[in-house]
Formats: C-alpha cells, structure tokens, sequence
C-alpha cells in the first residue's frame, strides 16, 4: 500500500486545505470577494493529484522497482475555489437572507390547541350534553410558498407567504359513524419573524356543511344553515423562553352569513424546543376563542401530552383532550358541547 508523502512544508497532504489567512466578510459579493482576492471567505481548494515520474526502466530489478518511493501529490499552482465556506456565521444571520422558493419549513405555525387550525389530526371524544361519541377530523396543513429570510432547522426567520387549508370532518361513532357536519377552510398569511416575535396578517374562507347522513337519520334538512366567513385577521406570538410560545389574534369579517364580524383567539404552546429524538418530550396547549355571534362567548380547549420533532418544524403529538364551551362544528355553534378525549395531531 502507497505510503502519502509529505508535502515540501513538511505536513501530510491533505485532500482538502482551507487558507486561515482569509477571514469572512458577510454580505452579497462574498463569492466574487474570494475568488478575486484573499479579503474575501475562507475558501477550501482541492489539490489536483499530480504523480512525479517513476523510473521504468525495463532493465530494473523487481525488488529495486519495489523499494521506489511512492508518487508524491502535489499542490497545483494556482489555488482555485471549489465552494465557499461561511466559517462561523450562523444559517440564520440577516446577512444570508436570501430569496426561497418552497422552503421545507414554515415560519408561522398552527396554534397546537386551536381546533380550526390546518393540520392531519383525530380527536375521539365524548360530548356530555347529549352523552354521545364523537370523531373530529382535520385533513389538511400549511405551506411555505416564497420566503425572504433564513434556512435551516429550528425557528426561521424572514418574510414568508403561506397557503393553508383544511377539512374539519365530525363523524358520530355511536350512529354507524355517520358523518354530522363538516367545516372547510382556506388561508393565504403572510408572516414576518424576527428573533422572539412574530407577526401574521392573513385572508382566510370558512364554510360549514351538514352532512347528509345526519339529515336523513334527524330530518334535520329544513334546519340546515348556511355559516360562512370572509376574515381579515392580524396575530402576533413571542417566545420569552424558547419552550414557551404566547400567541393573539384578531379577525374581522368583511363578509358572513349567520355569523357576525368580530373573534378573539389566544393561548400559550410549551414544549422543549429542538429535535426530540424517538422518545419525545411532554407539551401543553391551552386556547380561548371568543366569537360575536355568540354574545362574544366561545369555547377553551386544553390539551396535554408527549410530542416528537425532527429537524424541521413539523411535529407529532398525542395526548388527552378537553374542550368547554360553543360547539366547533359552526353547522350547530349555537350548541353547547363538554369533549373529553385523547387526540393525534401532526402538524406542518
């Protein structure tokens, strides 16, 4: 096996050499900076393997042919810089803030107890008012379509635009689970975050159905109602520790049809911040929302339970769930409705 030889100042050769003479100057010429002179990033080169000749003489004896010393890489003559290294200048510096298209995380997340929130989820439950067993369903999630800002895991930073939408399907378990209502929605925020803030200004749809197999089993076609929102809303969380996310919103419908213009929404999401791993961390959720059209009552809805998180903002979690006030099925939000249940939530 080839030996490596040392190279003339007297260290192994290396594959790749970074020139600790070059210190970093963030900002948008850095590229052109190292490559056109030393004041710009550190650079690391390849060095060109270069073989030095070896003697083939066909009159060498083998056993002299053996004891030559191997061919020695040098460095070529011109160093030449393959890509560019950041050194120390975090992912999430405003000096790398940059255009992304389809970024793989999101800035703005659902609220983790907000019932009406884009996510894929199932919360089994029991309503006591009417002692019957439920299945609320929500099949859907939010996106980031174009950032200006940071990358990377963990909370991101930067101006997002965003789309969002789901289905709320509720199907009763105890009537063949017949499905009794569904709720649909659909969102377009736009989101700015910086360090512990962030702010979300948004446009969202809301309609909610009766399903047909409750109106056949209740006769209940004649009742049916058509709620509807058009809803400008403005939010803002803070972080004032990493595990800890306070958030409020506000919307304002400029068009409804058995709802009326003002809701209030509020709560706080715990959990440690940060990759999980598979055995996960506790969490708890709590939020209030407040609504015109029932005399500004609503519902608050805790949950409690394990979470587990990658490195990306997405997040799974299970755990027990309670919700107390005005149904979250707006086909009957003139109800009252006391859920106890366990739930899985996997949010975008």
């Amino acid at each position: 096996m080839w030996a490596q030889a040392p190279t003339p100042n007297g260290a192994a050769w290396q594959p790749y050499r970074a020139d600790a003479s070059i210190l970093p100057t963030p900002g948008a010429g850095m590229l052109a900076q190292a490559a056109a002179t030393p004041a710009g990033l550190p650079v690391q080169v390849a060095q060109a393997p270069m073989p030095l000749a070896m003697p083939m003489a066909t009159d060498m004896p083998m056993d002299q042919m053996m004891a030559c010393p191997p061919p020695v890489f040098a460095a070529p003559p011109a160093a030449v810089p393959l890509f560019i290294d950041h050194g120390d200048i975090s992912p999430k510096d405003p000096a790398l803030w940059q255009w992304r298209l389809l970024p793989e995380n999101v800035i703005w997340q659902s609220y983790w107890a907000g019932v009406h929130e884009p996510r894929i989820s199932g919360v089994a439950f029991h309503n006591a008012p009417n002692n019957t067993d439920y299945l609320d369903v929500s099949l859907g999630g939010r996106a980031s379509l174009l950032r200006y800002g940071s990358d990377g895991p963990g909370r991101n930073e930067g101006a997002e635009f965003q789309i969002e939408g789901a289905a709320f399907p509720r199907l009763n378990l105890d009537a063949n689970w017949d499905v009794e209502a569904v709720d649909f929605r659909f969102g377009m925020p736009l989101i700015y975050g910086r360090e512990k803030w962030q702010t979300k200004f948004s446009y969202y749809h809301l309609s909610s159905h009766m399903g047909d197999e409750y109106a056949i089993r209740e006769h209940a076609l004649v009742d049916r109602i058509n709620f509807s929102r058009d809803v400008l809303t403005l939010a803002f969380s803070y972080f004032p520790l990493p595990a800890w996310r306070w958030y409020a919103e506000m919307g304002w419908a400029f068009h409804y049809d058995e709802s009326e213009p003002w809701e209030f929404q509020f709560g706080v999401d715990v959990a440690e911040p940060g990759p999980t791993g598979p055995w996960g961390v506790p969490f708890f959720a709590i939020n209030g929302h407040i609504r015109e059209e029932v005399d500004f009552g609503g519902n608050v809805v805790a949950q409690v339970g394990w979470l587990w998180r990658g490195n990306s903002t997405k997040v799974l979690r299970t755990g027990f769930h309670y919700f107390n006030g005005k149904s979250n099925q707006f086909e009957f939000f003139r109800n009252f409705e006391e859920q106890l249940g366990v739930g899985l939530w996997y949010e975008f």
